[in-house]
């Protein structure tokens, strides 16, 4: 088991799916994606790599939804054989150092230092490799660009030296230990961080309200759920365009994670406050 760690937007979701070679996490260009604790597994035929992508720690904001998702961050460090702390290069800033401070004592702690191809000059990566190196006792640093696969052979092969010999905890076909009812639900919200402004995606959740299987079709019925009637005239849209766009979108890629038809019907309900009431936290699955 490896964890995946970092403050928001540093790309740990790309690199989950980068790692397994299958996008089982979502991902955007807006901070805070990712809401939970998802596994990717890699299954070799010498080894079986669970990697546990988590959502950024957050340290601006204290609702109850950014509490939860932070207590998943603390969970998942505490029974992993090797934690990933990942962070954009030659960016080392409080909120990276925050995330220090949760990294356990007695696990090794490879950084992952992403996004390199983004580096107009490649030779800032040294001497920042030297300043990572004397804030933290890393077992390894590895350089990567998740987005373009760099490295990525090379970082599991580091991974790979301090895992434990153990029997595989997951089949050799699992390529994540969700459902394709959660799968369904984070792509309806994918479209979501990918298709509306900067506000509204923060006060949106989703729940599956029906999941049908019937001889190669999926039958969903999903609510996605807003703080403000604001937020839901914006995500409809004029003339529902809007919606309509993320729920096909939502349904083709349903379609293909799933190699199955998919039907879906997508609605809109206001729930003011929920990010910050426990029991719809829990209603939603992130407590």
């Amino acid at each position: 088991m490896v964890a995946i760690v970092g403050r928001p937007n540093v790309g740990k979701s790309t690199l989950l799916n980068g790692l397994i070679g299958t996008r089982v996490s979502i991902t955007s260009k807006k901070a805070q994606t990712t809401r939970h604790r998802i596994t990717g597994i890699l299954s070799r035929e010498s080894d079986q790599i669970a990697f546990v992508d988590t959502p950024g720690f957050q340290t601006r904001h204290s609702s109850a939804l950014n509490r939860a998702m932070n207590r998943t961050v603390a969970d998942s460090l505490v029974d992993v054989d090797v934690v990933l702390f990942v962070l954009e290069a030659v960016r080392l800033d409080t909120r990276d150092r925050q995330v220090l401070r949760l990294l356990p004592a007695r696990r090794p702690v490879v950084a992952v230092i992403n996004k390199i191809d983004r580096l107009p000059d490649k030779r800032a990566l040294l001497p920042f490799i030297e300043q990572l190196a004397a804030v933290h006792s890393f077992a390894q640093i590895v350089p990567v660009s998740a987005e373009r696969g760099t490295q990525l052979v090379e970082l599991v092969a580091v991974v790979r030296q301090y895992l434990p010999e153990a029997p595989p905890l997951f089949c050799g076909d699992e390529i994540t230990d969700r459902s394709e009812r959660f799968l369904a639900g984070e792509l309806i919200r994918e479209k979501i961080f990918r298709l509306l402004g900067e506000e509204v995606p923060y006060g949106v959740g989703v729940m599956i309200d029906r999941f049908e299987e019937d001889a190669g079709l999926r039958r969903i019925h999903a609510c996605i759920i807003v703080d403000k009637p604001s937020h839901k005239a914006i995500l409809i849209g004029a003339g529902g365009e809007k919606l309509k766009a993320i729920a096909s979108g939502a349904r083709r890629d349903m379609e293909e994670l799933f190699d199955a038809r998919v039907f879906l019907e997508v609605w809109v309900k206001v729930t003011a406050g929920w990010a910050d009431d426990d029991d719809q936290i829990r209603l939603l699955g992130y407590a």
